[in-house]
């Protein structure tokens, strides 16, 4: 029964597309396909494809990439697949005309065990604020933003060694099963959802968009807090710090890797010390962080050992609170 129901889909990135290619893979019916315009990126301006529409060629589906989702055009075009179900995972706020356009309804996958993360970034706070555990949920879409009755999640431990690619890929995969065993509740009917309106807000921990300044190290955290913002920050979009000789700005330095050592300390956060060939470290609150791979603006990333060979003026710098 689940096989026969029409599905519109619709997401952008990756963590989408292989959902897309799931359900795909199982037999399941996909009827369309809604992703992103084509945009230009990168230094030649060439149009970029969303990973969505890549594999939505590949698998010979029809797209569709409306700039308005309230076209009039687009919304006819969608109401002519006759959808049954529609399945949204990282894209744009939908309006009611479009969730609630499918007999049965439209359902989100979200990569956090709602409610707590929600928001645009729930991999990486989850990470950067060093929980244990996260998951990924399926909820029914409705008027508020990952508020919608939930109807399906899967746990995941966050490892010690984990970052935010290692918990992406992880939670990809566990979540393109959650889809297809979600699709087949709804085909059912035989399932019980858990409302989400009636929380106190104020408890939860969310998990906004990242700018640039989320991502600049504030050396006067302890030193946990500061490895775990640069795992949850890893490879992308890195955290970062300026670096300063005196009061002169000498640059600034990507960390994509750290180890750490707590203990006393008896200098000011941001102190670098290094032997110059092994290892620098920079100093915390409550430790020290030895930062394993780096990148210098303007510079390839380099394990910190290989970046030594040819820096030699790294203890002369600080890092800038």
């Amino acid at each position: 029964m689940s096989k026969s129901l029409r599905i519109v889909f619709m997401g952008t990135p990756e963590f989408a597309a292989t959902s897309l290619r799931k359900l795909m893979a199982e037999g399941y019916n996909v009827v369309a396909v809604v992703t992103t315009p084509d945009k230009p990126a990168g230094r030649g301006q060439k149009l970029h494809q969303s990973d969505v529409k890549v594999v939505a060629e590949e698998l010979g589906l029809p797209i569709l990439q409306p700039e308005r989702l309230r076209d009039e055009e687009f919304l006819a075009t969608l109401r002519s697949y006759e959808p049954d179900l529609g399945v949204v995972i990282a894209f744009r706020m939908l309006p009611e005309v479009v969730w609630a356009m499918p007999r049965l309804g439209t359902f989100n996958l979200h990569a956090s065990l709602l409610p707590e993360y929600r928001g645009a970034a729930p991999i990486n706070w989850a990470i950067m604020n060093g929980e244990t555990r996260t998951g990924v949920t399926t909820f029914l879409l409705n008027h508020e933003i990952d508020k919608g009755a939930i109807i399906e999640q899967r746990a995941v431990d966050i490892l010690p060694e984990d970052n935010i690619g290692t918990l992406y890929d992880k939670l990809m995969l566990i979540g393109s099963e959650l889809v297809t065993n979600t699709v087949d509740k709804l085909a059912t009917g035989n399932y019980t959802t858990v409302e989400q309106m009636h929380i106190d807000e104020t408890t939860l921990k969310p998990a906004p968009k990242i700018f640039k300044d989320d991502c600049r190290i504030d050396w006067n955290n302890s030193v946990e807090r500061v490895h775990n913002i640069i795992r949850g920050l890893s490879p992308y979009p890195a955290a970062w710090t300026p670096l300063y000789r005196e009061d002169a700005e000498y640059g600034s330095m990507k960390i994509f890797a750290s180890h750490i050592e707590k203990c006393a300390m008896n200098v000011a956060t941001g102190t670098i010390r290094t032997d110059g060939k092994s290892y620098i470290a920079i100093a915390c609150a409550d430790g020290w962080l030895y930062v394993d791979d780096v990148q210098l603006a303007g510079k390839k990333r380099l394990a910190t050992k290989d970046l030594l060979l040819g820096w030699r003026d790294v203890a002369t710098l600080r890092c800038a609170l």
